[in-house]
């Protein structure tokens, strides 16, 4: 088990109701952690569902869900943002 740093921005933060937590889990990598935050369900999990644009960062670097987690690293979760 590892210990994991969350945090929610714009949309995907309302829907999960928080900004950040810290999770004790056993994902290795971004992909099992987003299935482990879907499994909870709700709204949160519907808004991290596959599907679902979602944009990934590990300690501030954006990744793709193969990335590997450590413990103590910072997770992003964020809606892909357009700018104009």
């Amino acid at each position: 088990m590892i210990v994991v740093n969350i945090k929610y921005f714009a949309s995907i933060r309302e829907a999960m109701g928080r900004a950040e937590e810290t999770l004790q889990t056993s994902a290795a990598t971004l992909a099992e952690l987003r299935d482990q935050l879907i499994a909870r369900g709700g709204v949160g999990g519907g808004a991290l569902a596959r599907g679902e644009a979602v944009r990934l960062a590990v300690n501030k670097i954006m990744a793709d869900e193969s990335a590997s987690l450590l413990d103590g690293c910072e997770v992003a979760f964020f809606p892909p943002v357009t700018g104009g």
